[in-house]
Formats: structure tokens, sequence, C-alpha cells
């Protein structure tokens, strides 16, 4: 393939090869001994005995407006929550907007407005940024880039599964992916499906609190499928799912089979996927069911040696859970 296409900024398979092959392609990339090896949510960097955690996204939403959110909110709890994935509490972030010609100032205003009530729930600030305005029709509304740094004393990496370990999410899957399908084929399901988006670094922080936390994801783009695959395969493990123990929601599940499209697939943005210690479990999945966003949380598997992820399906069979090619709902986030 020689072009770039949609489902190469999807985070399945495809994205996985052009990450590899190209984009990390750089050969002037170990200074002071930090690189892109790990390709976690972010980077850690060593500073006189405190670890600062980097990470940066950038926001293209498709609509700007939906059930639950918008482009604003996402900005701000996408980048704190990569944060959060490297148990780093949120401290500071960078707000870089590429504006349309002809935006509406009432909307900047209202996402502006968003971004601030979710920058109170994470605890951080917008402490600089960047404006740009392109010509009418070069651009689909906005874009926001934003970068987060944070401060960790452990940080978690996707890569420390291990065998034994029980595997928790913190609440329901695939709500985000079909908020934004729904609102954008302008289905009217009232208020049945809305996102999940929201900062996580509550959860994260009891959880840490409560027991030993070996590895966390945020299942984004490609959805839980290509988080607990990414996960197992870094950590040469198995994972192995309870299908009858996934929390999906009754009306993400009906609209996923309306539409053909499985919600362990789409992405979500207010969801922890942990490895954690088995004698730990309890405690950590009560810690975060404490949480304001955690309390549909729930045990869903466990660690085994070998390798790949594995449904036990709720008739007593089992099937591969497998990366998702592209993303079926692209512009989620």
């Amino acid at each position: 393939m020689k072009t770039i296409d949609l489902m190469h900024g999807a985070g399945g398979a495809i994205f996985a090869e052009l990450l590899g092959k190209t984009l990390t392609a750089y050969t002037h990339n170990n200074a002071g001994g930090i690189g892109l090896e790990a390709l976690d949510d972010g980077a850690v960097i060593p500073i006189n005995g405190s670890n600062i955690v980097l990470t940066t996204d950038s926001h293209v939403v498709r609509p700007l407006f939906f059930p639950g959110g918008d482009i604003g909110r996402i900005a701000v709890c996408g980048t704190a929550n990569d944060l959060a994935m490297m148990g780093a509490k949120p401290i500071a972030l960078t707000c870089a907007m590429i504006i349309e010609e002809g935006f509406e100032i009432p909307q900047l205003e209202r996402i502006v407005k968003s971004m601030d009530e979710a920058l109170g729930e994470c605890g951080a600030s917008i402490v600089t940024g960047d404006t740009k305005v392109l010509e009418r029709g070069a651009l689909d509304g906005i874009a926001i880039n934003t970068a987060g740094i944070g401060i960790t004393e452990k940080p978690v990496r996707d890569c420390g599964l291990k065998p034994g370990d029980v595997i928790i999410s913190s609440g329901t899957l695939g709500d985000h992916g079909l908020a934004i399908l729904t609102a954008r084929e302008g289905f009217d399901l009232g208020e049945q499906i809305h996102s999940d988006v929201a900062p996580v670094w509550n959860i994260v922080e009891n959880a840490m609190a409560a027991g030993d936390v070996h590895a966390m994801k945020d299942p984004t783009r490609g959805g839980f499928s290509n988080a607990i695959n990414e996960m197992a395969e870094k950590s040469g493990v198995q994972v192995r799912i309870r299908e009858e123990d996934l929390p999906v929601r009754r009306s993400v599940a009906s609209a996923s089979e309306l539409l053909g499209i499985n919600p362990l697939d789409v992405a979500n943005e207010g969801k922890v996927i942990m490895g954690v210690a088995a004698n730990d479990a309890e405690e950590i999945l009560a810690a975060i069911r404490r949480s304001k966003y955690g309390q549909d949380a729930a045990i869903i598997g466990y660690v085994v040696e070998g390798s790949s992820v594995i449904m036990e399906t709720s008739i007593g069979g089992e099937r591969f859970i497998e990366p998702p090619i592209g993303d079926p709902v692209p512009r989620v986030c």
C-alpha cells in the first residue's frame, strides 16, 4: 500500500504496520537514553529521582458534539487518561487548535467551556498553546492537539502482565464508539446510548492504593480487542476472557447487533483495562467501584502462560479475540 487511507488511523493491525515500518523510523532517537522502544501510552523521563510522564494526542472527532461529550472533553480526557495509564497524576496540558475559517465562535466557546470542566475533574491545567486558522474547506471544522505531563513514583507499563494476574475492566465497553456512530448516522435513540468520555485518574489512583497493578491500557482506538491483544503480545502471555463477565450495556449490544459491529472493536474514552495481582483483585475491584466512573467495573478474565487472547464463550466454547484490522467507526477521537 503506497498511500494513507482511513484504516491507517484506526489503531488496528494496519496502523501497527505503519507505526512499525514508517512512523518510528528515527535513527537520531536516543537522547539521554530515552527513545520510542516501549511504544506505550506515554514516555517516562527520569529526572533527579522523579518520573515525569509525557504524552500527546490529536483529536478529529465527527460530529464535534455528541451524546455525552464533545471534541473539547475528549481532547482533555484523552491526554489526561494516557498519563493515568502510566500511573501518573495529570499535572499540565498544552492545547493547539487548528480552526477552519468560518467556524462559529459560540461553538468554540462551548468547546473551551467543556475543556475547562474536564480540567476541573482531572485536576490539571492548560499551561500553553497555539492557534492556527486554515482557509474554508481545508479542514472539517476544528482539530485539537493536546500534550500532557504527569508525575509518578512508580510507572506502570502495558507490558507488565504476569501469569496468574486477573483482568479488570473499569466499566462497560463500546459506549463511546456506538454513541458517535449513532449520532453520525442520525439514529434517534434518545438517551439510551451516550459516550463514556471521562477522566480516569481517580479510578487509577484508587486501584493503585488498593493493591498491585501490573499493567494498564485504555481501550480507545481499536477498542477492547486491540488493547487486550497489545497487552498480551507485549507481555508475552495468554489472556483468557470470560464472555459472560464482559460488561456491555444492553442498548450498546442491541445497536451493535443491528449495525453489524462488534462492541469490543470500537473506542472507549473513559475506561481502563488492568492486569492486577490475583490476591489483590477483589480489593482493587471494590476501590474502583467507589470511584465516580467505576461503578460498573468487573473482573473479566485472567492471565496464563502462552500467547494470544482467548474468549471463553457463554456456551462453553472458545474463540480467539483478534485485534481489528481497522476501525469500524473512524474519526471518534
